[in-house]
């Protein structure tokens, strides 16, 4: 275990575990099933043989038997009213069985279903696939079945061939001979790097039925591609009031896309061709479904506004800018009004155009990276526009192994259980795995892969209890309202921290933190690798902008970043609810952090300590000056003397006295470097001794629901403000983090970079004279502006990479 501390401090801590990882994969021929009734010792296939043959190798390897049920041809019709029958497949292997769909009427059905059977539960040595005729009334007609001995089925492990199905003739209820009809079928031991296996039926979720089916699959998605709108209202020509003729508008325009809303500000002097010249800003997302609706409004009085023109544009019209350039060619659109007391005609009203225009300059931004999470945790820093993405520097790997002592979530038939699933969520791509039904230890065992374009960047796991399974209102106790998906807990690993190569197996506490307290609901056991594609690649955007040029060419302002994060988050769990299985919008929600900047007591506080501990190095480093200057200690103030004189007689020894020492400390900060990526901290966060109170105010809905209208409107407001001071104070305090991680080598790579840096500067430091550095340094920081560019310099880049105690933040 990691970390030292009080008994209930260790609780929180992580683990070490040592999984079995990728060992023993089978490696088989792939032959075809046969039918009961050989003889062989094909069982070996589920114990595993000679040497690994997949590539799944961050995993602990499970066996699962594979049925392929294709189709049937040549059924008999039924025997009593002579017409085809209903047919359907029954597939049974000891207690568990699973079952097809029936189809009406057909005598050559087609399924193409896969029922998957786990090894660890398997209770007999034969399986049998029944095919049966579904009857309205009374019991399912036999039609025949085929029989296999597990001992003569075959392994199957990719990237071998998928096993092609063969034509199976139907046997007689007692195996005494055959019936008409025949089944094709394919039927193999694989393990979980199958193909089939995140579209099998699987037999530990045979209790789920209906929609609940495919909510327990694993399944992986892609999150749609943003892009930022830019809209520019320049002016309006002609604008005509409706009300009080000879009386100038009071103009402003509306822009709408979807459920988002601006405004330009209103004109301040009447007139007839008003002119703003002011930006709106939009996040869109592809398939462009919505338009962009501009209205042209009159602002008769403080509540009433009158519609004096409308235009709705598709966003298709719109050029995808992809670099800085300034011109973007505008454009007039005609207004269109429906008129006062205009005919109306059944529910249609007649349109009356007029003269009145609008002129706009509106554009897609493709060279901006759309914030859809915090970006503290930020997973991915890559533009819209695929044409500007550079190659991948790395891989990385998670093999999601299981977890362990999860909390009951809910009740079902009386007793406490959980039925959990896992998400992970890095740059575009999300996966979730299959959930377990009914377990506390759930064990998925399943293997993602993600391309890495910058290692600065953090990817968030989050387990959560499912609670769509087709058991009625979705909670399981058959009453109620419907239930959403139950937040287990989450954790954060940053890709920077990791050493290349290695492979990190540790089970992370997952705690959450509820109005009762912290809690710990359990543990996630995982495998981490991250793999390192080009090293000149990788080290080379140590010295780049973490974000694309344009945020930094053309930025934006503090408030329109987060309403646009807001407007990202929105879409994104749109789009990802519509998905099937849908991943909910609460889950979404959860994983990108979007209740991470209203205000809290607790963070706040947080924030500060993690302020005022950068400050106890200087405080030491006081106190020992303090020493030495009172005789404390007088061999140390003797050598303190000693290198006071030689540095005053020779000042060049300056610098690289002092870059030669950082190189020293980064040597001697190598031995205890971080062994382990960092976790949820709930001492470092204040959840341990957080106030009661506090809590309530955490959890408090936004805006509040007090019943003062006074206190409403006073503690929404200490809200808001509290929450920019919140983040100020982060922001200081990462700042800081970061400064001290140059050393500690919680960034492998990049403080390998520093210390080597410091090593060469010293050399050069020493071998050049102190005039001449003195001199050049001078002149860099006094250059003409034209020789200064608008991106941040090197050392910056740099330093913005480096990690910070940000992502152990609960």
């Amino acid at each position: 275990m990691s970390g030292h501390g009080d008994p209930h401090h260790e609780d929180f801590q992580l683990k070490d575990t040592n999984p079995l990882l990728g060992e023993q994969w089978p490696k088989g021929a792939a032959g075809p099933a046969r039918p009961s009734g050989g003889g062989g010792g094909g069982l070996a296939g589920w114990l595993g043989v000679d040497k690994p043959s997949s590539t799944y190798d961050l995993v602990e390897q499970m066996f699962f038997l594979y049925v392929r049920v294709v189709k049937a041809k040549e059924l008999p019709p039924n025997p009593i009213t002579g017409a085809p029958m209903d047919p359907y497949v029954e597939v049974r292997l000891g207690n568990y069985k699973g079952t097809t769909r029936h189809y009406d009427r057909r005598a050559n059905p087609e399924w193409d279903r896969v029922f998957a059977f786990s090894k660890s539960r398997v209770q007999s040595n034969v399986l049998e696939v029944f095919l049966k005729d579904r009857e309205m009334l009374g019991r399912d007609d036999y039609v025949g079945k085929v029989t296999f001995d597990l001992a003569e089925v075959p392994t199957r492990v990719p990237p071998d061939s998928p096993l092609a199905p063969q034509w199976y003739r139907l046997e007689e209820r007692r195996g005494d001979g055959k019936v008409r009809g025949e089944l094709m079928l394919a039927v193999w031991i694989g393990t979980q790097a199958d193909e089939a296996f995140s579209e099998a039926w699987h037999s530990d979720a045979a209790a789920v039925r209906g929609e609940g089916v495919a909510s327990v699959r694993s399944k992986a998605y892609v999150s749609p591609k943003l892009w930022y709108l830019r809209v520019n209202v320049i002016e309006a020509q002609d604008v005509q009031p409706q009300q009080a003729r000879g009386r100038a508008p009071e103009v402003f325009v509306k822009a709408q896309v979807g459920n988002q809303i601006l405004k330009t500000s209103v004109v301040p002097a009447p007139t007839l061709n008003p002119r703003w010249n002011e930006d709106l800003l939009f996040v869109v997302a592809e398939p462009f479904e919505e338009q962009l609706v501009l209205t042209v409004e009159d602002r008769v009085s403080q509540r009433k506004d009158d519609l004096l023109g409308r235009v709705a544009l598709p966003l298709t019209l719109f050029e995808k800018r992809l670099d800085h350039r300034p011109f973007v060619q505008s454009r007039w659109f005609d207004l269109e009004k429906f008129g006062v007391g205009a005919a109306i005609e059944g529910e249609t009203r007649r349109e009356l155009r007029f003269a009145s225009r609008v002129h706009v300059r509106a554009c897609l931004e493709g060279a901006y990276h759309v914030m859809d999470e915090s970006t503290m945790y930020i997973s991915d820093t890559r533009p819209t526009a695929r044409q500007l993405w550079k190659p991948p520097v790395g891989v990385l790997e998670v093999g999601i192994l299981g977890a362990a002592g999860l909390q009951p979530m809910k009740n079902r038939d009386g007793r406490g259980t959980t039925d959990a699933y896992c998400v992970a969520k890095y740059g575009q791509k999300w996966v979730r795995t299959r959930t377990m039904i009914g377990t506390f230890s759930p064990t998925w065992n399943e293997q993602y892969t993600w391309e890495v374009f910058d290692p600065c960047t953090v990817i968030t796991i989050g387990v959560f209890d499912n609670c769509y399974l087709g058991t009625g209102n979705g909670n399981g106790n058959g009453g109620g309202p419907p239930a959403r998906d139950a937040r287990i807990g989450k954790i954060r690993i940053r890709l920077s921290t990791l050493e290349t190569d290695r492979v990190y197996t540790h089970a992370y506490p997952l705690i959450a933190l509820q109005q009762s307290g912290v809690k710990k609901m359990g543990e996630l056991r995982l495998a981490v690798r991250f793999t390192c594609l080009s090293l000149i690649n990788m080290v080379h955007l140590y010295t780049q902008p973490l974000l694309p040029k344009m945020h930094y060419l053309h930025p934006f302002t503090v408030t329109q970043l987060d309403a646009l994060r807001y407007q990202a988050m929105g879409i994104v769990a749109a789009r990802l609810g519509r998905a099937e299985p849908p991943l909910r919008r609460e889950v979404v929600e959860y994983m990108l952090d979007v209740e991470s900047h209203m205000w809290s007591m607790r963070r706040s506080k947080a924030n500060f300590f993690r302020a005022v501990s950068l400050f106890s190095g200087a405080a030491a480093a006081a106190r020992w000056f303090n020493d030495v200057c009172h005789w404390k200690n007088v061999a140390t103030t003797a050598l303190v003397h000693v290198l006071l004189l030689i540095l005053v007689w020779y000042p060049e020894l300056i610098l690289p006295t002092v870059f030669l020492y950082m190189f020293m400390i980064g040597l001697w900060n190598y031995r205890r470097r971080p062994r382990h990526p960092p976790h949820m901290d709930t001492k470092m966060s204040w959840a341990e001794a957080v106030h009661p109170d506090e809590l309530d105010e955490e959890f408090d809905t936004f805006p509040t629901s007090r019943p003062q209208d006074m206190v409403y409107m006073r503690y929404d407001r200490l809200r808001s403000v509290a929450g920019r001071i919140q983040t100020v104070a982060g922001d200081m305090a990462t700042q800081g983090e970061r400064l001290q991680s140059l050393l500690s080598w919680r960034d492998p790579r990049a403080t390998c970079l520093f210390v080597v840096f410091c090593l060469v500067t010293a050399v050069v430091l020493y071998v050049t004279p102190f005039r001449v550095v003195a001199l050049v340094a001078g002149l860099y920081v006094l250059r003409h502006p034209r020789f200064r560019s608008r991106l941040p310099a090197v050392p910056s880049n740099f330093f913005r990479r480096l990690p910070s105690r940000a992502d152990s933040m609960l």
